[in-house]
């Protein structure tokens, strides 16, 4: 197990769960080098040198590397779904929440999330395959991007409609509040890579939840 590897499951691209312990090794080293070196500057010979094992024998669990960087990604997005909370969720969130708690808990999940030394290494891999691997962009576009200002702008219309936000397009303020959010948790992971204090990130973003509440609501 890798320096920060946490126990966890992994799932195959069947949505299976993978029992397999020599599988389950060849995920976390390829996890670690194609975090490293990117998926192309690894090859099966450094991830079985990683693991111990033959390059034949790394055939018998996956056909090719390519079948191995997607099941790291499909695992990946079952992680991200739990950032947000679920669709038929998001109305009783609105309606139990006020904005500087339903923004704050927000961060607090996304926090939680990236604080994991699997999700950092995978977070590496998608931003040096974003524009090499299509698979990165549609996670990153869709999964991330997309997702979450799809979550923000129906609560912000649902807390809108409610008098808790002024009145104003609830996809412009999803995509006003979000996109410096994005910004900062790449900053945010650039410090945990170096081993750096991430408390000034975590700063810009308190203050930024503050300043666009009293914009949002004031």
């Amino acid at each position: 197990m890798f320096e920060g590897q946490t126990t966890r499951f992994y799932e195959d691209l069947h949505g299976e769960r993978i029992a397999n312990a020599t599988r389950v090794k060849i995920v976390e080293a390829a996890t670690e080098l194609f975090s490293l070196n990117g998926y192309t500057g690894v090859s099966i010979r450094d991830i079985t040198k990683a693991v111990g094992i033959k390059e034949s024998s790394l055939y018998k669990h996956f056909k090719s590397k390519e079948e191995l960087i997607e099941t790291i990604y499909h695992n990946f997005r079952q992680t991200c779904g739990e950032i947000l909370p679920p669709k038929e969720h998001l109305q009783a969130v609105a309606e139990t929440m006020d904005v500087k708690s339903f923004l704050t808990r927000g961060w607090m999940n996304f926090k939680r999330h990236i604080d994991d030394p699997v999700n950092q290494r995978i977070w590496r891999i998608m931003y040096i395959e974003l524009f090499r691997h299509p698979l990165a962009r549609d996670i990153y576009q869709n999964d991330i991007v997309n997702r979450t200002v799809d979550c923000l702008e129906l609560v912000f219309a649902a807390m809108i409609e409610a008098g808790k936000l002024k009145p104003n397009s609830p996809r412009l303020l999803a995509v006003e509040y979000q996109y410096p959010v994005f910004a900062m948790i790449t900053e945010y992971l650039l410090l945990l890579l170096e081993n750096k204090s991430t408390d000034i990130v975590e700063e810009r973003i308190s203050n930024h939840i503050a300043f666009f509440h009293d914009e949002a609501v004031g």
